[in-house]
């Protein structure tokens, strides 16, 4: 099992997907983190304090 921290723009089927597989998936929603324009920085020292890999969804403009 993997610790996943789920960016605001991740497909939510695929953290459904993930956790159907057993891995356990925190949201920045579920976190109470989301819309807040958090810094990177800081979500990436979020995630080492919960011991999480982030899962980021990233869209090139």
């Amino acid at each position: 099992m993997v610790r996943f921290y789920a960016d605001e723009q991740f497909p939510f089927p695929v953290v459904e997907l993930l956790r159907a597989l057993g891995h356990n998936v925190l949201t920045v929603q579920e976190a109470g983190n989301a819309d807040q324009g958090i810094p990177d920085e800081e979500v990436l020292a979020f995630a080492i304090s919960q011991e999480r890999s982030i899962l980021y969804n990233y869209q090139q403009s």
